[in-house]
């Protein structure tokens, strides 16, 4: 438990032990789970935690509470890790009033079949209020920023927004309770936009056009630290929801069988910094998949080297562009370095996977290897770099 203001409370949870959220990113750090309490004539509750924190955040809810009884209860998000504890609680204060939008109170009976307390929601849409005395709460639906039923919250007389997953970030809260006690929020902030929300840039973009006529002073997401001075926050979250590269630079994703295909990548990676390029290499057969997805929308272009295999494109490589193409990967500039030892077949289908993706800028010819990197395959990758090069100009 954490006092954020004398009426404001954060009773969240970390999770230290989570060793990959949503059963398939990795969080080493492992992952909090937001939820706070705003004290005044009337009490409200923003949302719960997941399943994994009960005990914590019960044992703080009651504490911040100081005997008091809770009338409202918000939802921001139905996702279980925010609401698994909706009807233990609505159980344990019968007067209290689940707060959420329409689609959420249509979702509570998916999650809790044994529970009926219909008769105590109070559905909201924009631009609904709920005063709780000197604090009133101002609701706006955010659907699809990432489930159909989200809603945020603002309060006015902190302008404090309470925005559900956005600007949220993979990792612990620790002792780093605001993000500018941190040495990098955008990395793990950048890696959970993009695998998290990634596919919805034109709902992000919309909930970002609710928020401009608001003074917000912090935002309190449900993820990760609470957010000062947001300006710098909400110009990436524009950035990133309208697909445009935040850096100047080229990340080779590579997969690669028995190492021929990294040391052609390695390579051209070399060229690439000798040209004053800046230059990442993801290894798809090693890497966390996330990150490889984060550094694609980061940088303005992509080389995907990879073997051929099975008469197609080896596993690793095929299914990171399938995740990107899930995730709306669009606006960037690509380049192909295949590798085949009798019948390369890589560079085909990598081209059908990105034909199907929006404004993608092909660097053509292809670079194809047979095995190794022979030095009559250098003139073919120096001709590569020097096209990245001048792409990014």
């Amino acid at each position: 438990m954490r006092e954020i203001s004398d009426n404001i409370t954060y009773i969240g949870v970390d999770d230290k032990d989570l060793d990959l959220f949503e059963s398939q990113y990795a969080v080493p750090e492992g992952m909090s789970y937001n939820s706070y309490i705003i004290t005044d004539d009337k009490v409200a509750v923003m949302d719960t935690v997941d399943a994994r924190g009960a005990d914590q955040w019960k044992a703080s809810l009651k504490e911040a509470l100081s005997g008091r009884m809770p009338d409202y209860l918000v939802v921001h998000h139905m996702e279980p890790d925010h609401s698994a504890l909706i009807a233990e609680v609505m159980t344990e204060y019968p007067d209290m009033v689940l707060v959420a939008t329409a689609k959420a109170i249509q979702m509570l009976g998916q999650f809790f079949e044994d529970s009926d307390f219909s008769d105590r929601t109070l559905a909201v849409k924009d631009g609904d209020t709920i005063c709780l005395g000197n604090h009133q709460l101002q609701f706006m639906t955010a659907p699809m920023v990432h489930w159909p039923e989200v809603l945020v919250s603002y309060e006015a007389a902190e302008k404090v927004l309470f925005s559900a997953d956005a600007f949220g970030k993979f990792g612990i809260q620790g002792d780093c309770f605001y993000a500018d006690e941190e040495d990098d929020w955008a990395c793990e902030a950048r890696r959970y936009y993009f695998n998290i929300c990634g596919k919805y840039g034109g709902p992000v973009q919309t909930l970002l056009k609710k928020l401009t006529p608001l003074s917000i002073n912090l935002i309190a997401p449900l993820h990760g630290p609470l957010l000062r001075d947001i300006a710098p926050y909400v110009d990436l979250y524009n950035t990133w929801s309208t697909y445009t590269p935040e850096t100047k630079g080229v990340v080779i994703c590579h997969a690669s069988i028995h190492g021929g295909t990294k040391a052609a990548a390695e390579k051209l990676a070399e060229m690439l910094r000798a040209r004053g390029v800046r230059t990442e290499l993801q290894d798809l057969t090693r890497t966390d998949i996330a990150e490889a997805v984060e550094d694609a929308f980061r940088y303005d272009r992509m080389v995907i080297a990879a073997s051929s295999y099975d008469g197609g494109l080896f596993t690793p490589a095929y299914n990171f562009l399938h995740v990107l193409e899930a995730k709306t990967y669009q606006r960037r500039t690509v380049a192909i370095l295949e590798n085949g030892s009798w019948a390369p077949s890589a560079g085909r289908v990598i081209k059908e996977m990105l034909s199907r993706m929006k404004e993608i800028t092909l660097i053509e010819p292809m670079v194809s290897i047979r095995s190794r990197l022979h030095k009559g395959d250098i003139l073919a990758l120096e001709a590569l770099a020097d096209a990245l090069t001048a792409a990014g100009k």
